[in-house]
């Protein structure tokens, strides 16, 4: 069993640097003492570079969101399950649910600003009888979320790419196998950045940012200018479909909330980045709500674009062609092939930004998962490379598992989808747990008065295990009952999502491939991770390690 180090020799030669006495002047120090104070107090040492600060988080998460590009990639599931009317009032809402939902995101990130987030937050938050479980599952469904995430991002581009070569050559004969092969490539060419120029990241993610923005620009002006003529607002925005055959346009409205949820999958990979940001009990949180603030307005932007530019776009959802809608919606708007082709390279240059983004992102959550001892061989994925201090041995795993899940598209598509619709349910329970629990906390009046002592109930235990330090908030947080009636949002918002995100788009499923295996594999996963604690797991996962011991504060 690992021995927890002491906070006061852990921080005895930053501190000699600095001039302090001891850790509670730190408090009041720089960024970079408060930071490693901050993960102290939550139990863990600072072992990871604080490389990036609030502006290359914003646009790590947001070039990782891709809403707005995201948002014309899935824009038929949406489109035929309300219209555009049910698009846009659709879209308003996921945007709002989001904020609520990440506002608390960031109070518990804020109070807990571990790389773990909701396997963390949970095992802290739950009733002494159920935490390890649940915190068990909730790591699980996390990590395999952040997986089936990279996997999902990476078939993008390569789908996108292949469309392209289809618009250019009408002779081209596409094979599943050549999906698969360019999503490795894909992959690695994201290991390749993550690894060994893992140093040049946080300016990386700058020039996304700018680029995710000026590319909007790129393609909303032609949209807008060059097209022939618009629809009126009228219809546009009392137009309402119902081409899944449902009983009502309302139960329609609702299934098509799937295709805007998507677009914003992905907004707390900066949690999982926190020990690598500066100042993370305040800037994780306000990165989030900022990238959702600045993705949200692109993606309406586009959204009115396309609904106000587009020809008949449920004939051409309809027509039998290889190429997406939006790409022929591209091609009507600058006349030509040539005009569509620059547009839709935009958006593949995005996506690829996004999928190196994600495997960061799914990469730390992984290392986090290990370091607690979650995961199967955690003493090698814990591993961090001393000269990039990087996980090196994360990035190449999880880049193994999501080029497996690859292999599934080459025998069966319809299998291949079902895997990765895994993303929106992994993530989204995942967050109601944590949620749920925080409301409960606050319920209770648990996490009222800063200066509490909930106390450590495990305070008599071995280090090793999980710990209940008192639950005090962090800088950024709602007060009063203000926080409380967000939290009941979030919360109402996630049971919304989960439960419709199950359904079919269709009412009538002619084959396989119009059904949704989303129930499927995430009752497959959470049996499979539940079996493993059973078996084995709970002997090992005691929750999150104590690396350094709290009680010294």
């Amino acid at each position: 069993m690992e021995k927890a180090i002491d906070l006061q020799t852990f921080d005895d030669d930053i501190l000699r640097q600095r001039g302090k006495s001891s850790v509670s002047d730190a408090k009041g120090a720089s960024d970079f003492d408060r930071d490693r104070y901050e993960l102290a107090r939550v139990g863990k040492k600072q072992v990871l570079k604080r490389r990036f600060g609030l502006v290359s988080m914003t646009g790590l998460s947001c070039g990782l969101m891709c809403t707005w590009e995201s948002l014309l990639v899935v824009f038929a599931i949406g489109f035929q399950n309300g219209g555009p009317a049910g698009l846009i009032y659709g879209f308003l809402l996921i945007w709002l649910g989001n904020l609520s939902v990440f506002i608390v995101i960031g109070e518990l990130s804020s109070a807990i600003p571990t790389a773990g987030g909701q396997y963390h937050w949970v095992s802290l938050l739950a009733p002494r009888s159920s935490r390890r479980f649940f915190s068990y599952i909730t790591g699980w469904l996390t990590v395999i979320g952040w997986i089936a995430a990279l996997t999902a991002v990476c078939f993008f581009v390569a789908d996108l790419t292949l469309n392209l070569v289809t618009l250019n050559n009408h002779e081209y004969t596409r094979e599943l196998w050549h999906g698969t092969f360019l999503l490795w490539a894909t992959l690695l060419l994201c290991v390749f950045i993550n690894i060994f120029v893992s140093a040049a990241l946080p300016a990386i993610e700058v020039i996304v940012l700018i680029i995710h923005i000026l590319g909007f620009f790129g393609i909303l002006i032609p949209l807008v200018y060059l097209t022939p003529s618009h629809h009126s607002a009228k219809e546009i925005f009392t137009s309402f479909y119902n081409e899944g055959g449902w009983n009502s346009k309302a139960l329609a409205f609702f299934i098509g909330l799937q295709g805007n949820a998507l677009a914003f999958v992905g907004t707390d990979s900066t949690v999982h980045m926190s020990e690598e940001v500066r100042n993370a009990s305040i800037d994780v949180a306000r990165s989030m709500i900022l990238s959702l603030g600045i993705n949200g307005c692109l993606a309406l932007g586009m959204l009115f674009a396309v609904l106000f530019s587009a020809p008949d776009i449920l004939q051409l959802l309809y027509d039998e062609s290889p190429v997406p809608a939006f790409m022929r919606i591209f091609t009507y708007a600058t006349g030509s092939g040539a005009g569509a082709t620059i547009m839709t390279s935009i958006i593949v240059a995005l996506e690829f930004c996004s999928a190196m983004g994600c495997l960061a992102a799914a990469s730390r959550m992984t290392w986090s998962f290990a370091r607690d001892r979650g995961l199967p061989f955690a003493r090698a994925l814990s591993m961090i490379d001393k000269r990039t201090t990087i996980p090196v041995v994360s990035i190449l795993a999880v880049t193994f598992f999501s080029a497996l899940l690859a292999l599934i598209n080459i025998g069966n598509n319809v299998a291949f989808n079902g895997t990765i619709s895994l993303v929106l349910e992994g993530f989204y329970i995942s967050y109601l747990l944590a949620i749920g629990l925080l409301l409960w906390r606050r319920i209770r009046g648990d996490m009222d008065d800063p200066g509490s002592s909930l106390t450590a109930f495990n305070s008599s235990a071995n280090h090793d295990e999980s710990y209940d330090r008192s639950l005090t908030w962090g800088p950024w947080r709602l007060k009063g009952a203000l926080g409380i009636a967000n939290n009941v949002i979030a919360c109402c918002y996630l049971l919304l999502l989960i439960f419709f995100s199950f359904w079919p788009n269709q009412f009538r499923i002619a084959d396989p491939a119009q059904m949704n295996w989303a129930v499927v594999v995430t009752a497959f996963v959470a049996l499979f991770s539940i079996a493993y604690y059973l078996i084995w797991a709970k002997k090992s996962y005691t929750g999150p390690v104590v690396e350094v011991d709290p009680h010294n504060l």
